[in-house]
């Protein structure tokens, strides 16, 4: 029984995870107005129309965020925690089970979303060694760009070497120790 849980619960984290990281991706691409005409874009797009389309249908976009998305990624990780917790905890009172999933997919939200930059940072730092004419640097640029600006002033690039997403990837992992 205690097997037939844990494969459960791999399958369960893995599709929440992976549906909450596209859906703050897509949140991210739409606040920073990155394109979606590439082939992340639409990968993003398909794979997360069906959850946001008809959410935004209730929950409206206030000013340049799309809160259908974010509160969609958050229901993800809440569901994910619920079902955690459930089949981990399943003698204690729903009260604060409830109370602790709710608050626990603020920080897993978080962590997640820190994570998704880590990776773009990397993906940014590889890009511009390896293949600086990609047709996805845009769209990475386009999510880096506005933590990588306010280093940029700071720390110049040294023999042509910018430095900045390693400091940004410090600065997020010193963040995770927090959240």
């Amino acid at each position: 029984m205690a097997t037939l849980v844990q494969v459960v619960l791999l399958i369960a984290k893995t599709c929440c995870e992976l549906l909450a990281a596209l859906l703050l991706m897509r949140f991210f691409m739409q606040w920073f107005r990155a394109p979606f005409d590439g082939p992340v874009g639409h990968f993003v797009l398909a794979l997360t129309n069906w959850l946001v389309l008809p959410l935004r249908r209730i929950v409206p976009p206030v000013r340049a965020f799309d809160t259908a998305s974010l509160l969609a990624a958050y229901l993800s990780q809440v569901a994910l925690l619920a079902l955690v917790a459930g089949l981990t905890f399943p003698a204690v009172g729903a009260q604060p089970l409830v109370v602790f999933v709710l608050l626990h997919g603020l920080s897993a939200l978080a962590r997640l979303a820190i994570y998704l930059f880590i990776v773009l940072l990397v993906v940014q730092a590889l890009l511009s060694w390896f293949n600086p004419y990609s047709p996805h640097r845009r769209l990475v640029d386009r999510l880096t760009d506005p933590l990588l600006r306010p280093l940029r002033r700071i720390i110049p690039p040294i023999a042509n070497i910018d430095l900045t997403p390693l400091v940004a990837i410090l600065a997020a992992q010193i963040l995770l120790i927090f959240v």
